[in-house]
Formats: structure tokens, sequence, C-alpha cells
């Protein structure tokens, strides 16, 4: 869960299975996670909700190790 201050900038991010504190210096994330935000639309039971939730790498290794299919992985070629 991603927390930000009055001015926007982000001041924390806590895994949402573990609950492991993240590293935040100067409204940066210094440690690898996942943010999801995810609009329900319909044929749902959830329609119209929307969920917001963050995972830190280990987290977010652990739940894909458990896919029946692998993630599709591709490598990024340039960062910006």
């Amino acid at each position: 869960m991603r927390r930000h201050g009055k001015n926007g900038q982000l001041e924390s991010v806590v895994c949402n299975k573990c609950g492991k504190k993240l590293v935040v210096e100067q409204g940066i994330l210094r440690e690898g996670a996942i943010m999801f935000d995810h609009c329900w639309d319909f044929f749902s039971e959830k329609d119209g909700e929307v969920h917001h939730f963050d995972l830190c790498e280990d987290c977010y290794n652990d739940w894909i190790n458990q896919f029946r299919i692998a993630v599709d992985v591709e490598e990024q070629k340039e960062f910006l």
C-alpha cells in the first residue's frame, strides 16, 4: 500500500501480503516491487470496484511460482 504526502510525493510503500516496509528515499522507491491498480468491470462480482495493492519482489516471486502457466518475461532493451 502506497502513502503519499500532502505535496503528492511518495512517502511509504508497504507490501500488502507480508507487511514489509519498503525503502523510500526522497519520494523514490528504492526496492523491487510491483504496484497493481485494477478496475473490475462487467461480468465480475467486483464490478465497479478499483483495487490497489503493492507486492514486494519476494511476495511477487512466491505468487507467480504458483501459476500453472509461467509469466511471459522479455528483456528490456533500454532503461530510461
